[in-house]
């Protein structure tokens, strides 16, 4: 058996998105507390099984805040300003936590379901005007997905590209820090503060919260807090919603099978909406915490100030909780999956995520029933170096 200290691998492994990496079974089977090398250089300790993935998000001396503090190690450059980080720190302390979980609430927008069914429509509508083949990536998943997060928001939604484009440069992942990276962030930022101080106010979304809340505040004066909470919850929000679409269809069209029980059936879109989440491989890096104490990890000792990596992809294949895991199974009767993570960082975008994707899905595979990829899957290009696994285009034919 291959100790954790022995094991020889780097990290992150295959930018991939449709083959689970041979790693992640390896790892999980011989050496499931596994040192690593990072992006950077630096030393860490992969955890690839689903209870030890539970155990470090659950324990709060393994800290996710702490992974930006200068000097600790890192499994790619932090290439966000360093205030910029500093600033999101603070949403609870500034009182902020309140207005960005209402936001994220879909029941705090009771219209909220049928203007995504709209617009999945429209999207599809406008796919369908310009004829096949179409671009999934370009023509609805970003869209769709940018156009929510502008509504959460509260900022025009013909403004998505824009802030789409500065995704694609905010969260590549890099050894060291690049020139573009600060200044895309506050080009963008100097974006969201001029929308949180456009005259007349937001009184939408979550800048409209954020201005209602100025108003009856002395103590809420930093504007620069404010957008750089807007402009990270846009950010976060809406690469991760699209990238999970891109890759729930790409399942569904190597398995027309199950797109064709979504349309039998649509009332199992829930469970297979939870399924999908389980089988993706979107989330491309770990996800990180810092030990804040020795803790230990099963047979392995972290040490104060290391850095451990949580291989999503290990946990949410293991069979000892998931039987059969390499297979879609929309029936399977218990779903405790870690694509939203766990513990205190528990994503708290989960039920609007869902809702997302549940209507996504079902307007796609009802409107285009003969939806396939225009191009071998072996040919769809990942994009390298960036916090997801995204293929850069989905051509598709319908």
């Amino acid at each position: 058996m291959t100790t954790s200290a022995q094991c020889p691998y780097t990290f992150p492994l295959s930018r991939r998105g449709d083959v689970l990496p041979e790693e992640a079974t390896l790892l999980r089977e011989q050496a499931p507390v596994a040192r690593v090398t990072t992006l950077t250089g630096d030393p860490a300790w992969l955890v690839s099984s689903y209870a030890l993935a539970k155990q470090v998000l659950e324990d709060e001396r393994l800290s996710l805040p702490a992974t930006a503090n200068p000097g600790v190690p890192r499994q790619y450059a932090l290439t966000i300003p360093p205030e910029v980080v500093d600033n999101m720190g603070k949403i609870n302390s500034a009182g902020l936590r309140d207005a960005v979980m209402k936001t994220l609430s879909p029941r705090a927008d009771k219209e909220l379901a049928s203007w995504l069914e709209t617009e999945a429509h429209r999207l599809v509508d406008e796919l369908v005007a310009k004829g096949a083949p179409g671009e999934l990536k370009d023509g609805f998943t970003d869209p769709y997905s940018a156009a929510l997060h502008c509504r959460l928001l509260g900022i025009p939604a013909d403004d998505w590209r824009q802030l789409m484009s500065g995704i694609d440069v905010a969260f590549l992942t890099s050894p060291e820090v690049f020139e573009g990276s600060a200044a895309n962030w506050y080009r963008d930022l100097g974006y969201m503060l001029g929308k949180l101080n456009a005259d007349p106010a937001p009184k939408d979304g979550l800048l409209g919260r954020f201005v209602a809340l100025r108003e009856v505040r002395d103590d809420l004066e930093d504007d620069e807090l404010l957008a750089t909470v807007a402009l990270s919850l846009f950010g976060a929000g809406a690469v991760s919603t699209s990238a999970f679409l891109l890759h729930a269809v790409i399942a569904l069209l190597k398995q027309p099978e199950l797109a064709e029980r979504l349309r039998r059936e649509p009332a199992v879109i829930g469970r297979a909406v939870d399924e999908l989440l389980r089988y993706n491989l979107s989330i491309g890096d770990a996800l990180p915490r810092l030990a804040l104490a020795d803790v230990q990890v099963r047979d392995v000792l972290v040490r104060e100030g290391e850095l451990v990596l949580v291989l999503i992809e290990g946990a949410n294949y293991d069979p000892e909780v998931f039987p059969d895991p390499e297979r879609i199974d929309f029936d399977r009767e218990a779903n405790p999956h870690l694509a939203f993570g766990a513990g205190r960082h528990f994503c708290p975008a989960s039920a609007l995520g869902r809702t997302h994707a549940e209507i996504a899905l079902q307007v796609l595979v009802e409107r285009l029933p003969e939806l396939r990829l225009a191009i071998p899957v072996d040919q769809l290009a990942w994009r390298p170096g960036f916090i997801k696994r995204l293929p850069e285009r989905l051509p598709v034919l319908w």
